[in-house]
């Protein structure tokens, strides 16, 4: 029960903290779980590198979740990181574009690394048309691939900040 007697105070701290904990367990278990499947999938396809990085990524980012015994992280530091990583990362991401023609007559140009999660497009009667209407259309947000995202960079500040951590106790000669 989250909810305590407004007289036991301390019991509520005590209580969200560990829900925080458990849900901090949980999706380190699913974020490990999701990396090394995303990694076993993906071996055989030809944008392998980049999906060795992205299961890395995440598989790093679950096991940084999964053992707050080993790497002590500031809360608020690590929200920050984590929150601006996720922003500059997205929005970085726009600048990779790539455009389609098909059958002249379907222009489409998407946006987003690595997940295209903006796009826009248009169908005409001949490439130029489609084109020209291409780029007057509004642009549409493909939500899950922005999440993903988000969160793929979340967790690429969250292991930078590990490695800046690790790099101060290492240079101050402290031994966990």
């Amino acid at each position: 029960m989250l909810l305590c007697d407004p007289r036991h105070r301390h019991t509520r701290a005590v209580i969200l903290r560990e829900a925080a904990r458990g849900l901090n367990f949980a999706v380190g278990a699913l974020s490990l779980v999701l990396g090394l499947t995303w990694i076993l999938l993906n071996l055989h396809s030809a944008s392998y590198r980049l999906d060795l990085l992205i299961g890395a990524v995440l598989a790093a980012g679950g096991l940084v979740l999964l053992m707050p015994h080993r790497v002590r992280l500031p809360g608020r530091v690590t929200a920050i990181v984590m929150g601006v990583c996720a922003l500059a990362g997205t929005a970085a991401g726009l600048a990779a574009s790539k455009s389609q023609l098909c059958c002249d007559v379907a222009f489409i140009v998407d946006r987003g690394w690595p997940f295209t999660w903006a796009s826009r497009g248009a169908v005409a009667d001949d490439s130029e048309t489609a084109v020209r209407l291409a780029a007057g259309a509004d642009w549409t947000v493909n939500f899950l691939s922005l999440f993903a995202d988000l969160l793929l960079f979340s967790y690429a500040g969250l292991l930078l900040l590990v490695v800046v951590l690790l790099f101060r106790r290492t240079k101050s000669g402290y031994r966990a």
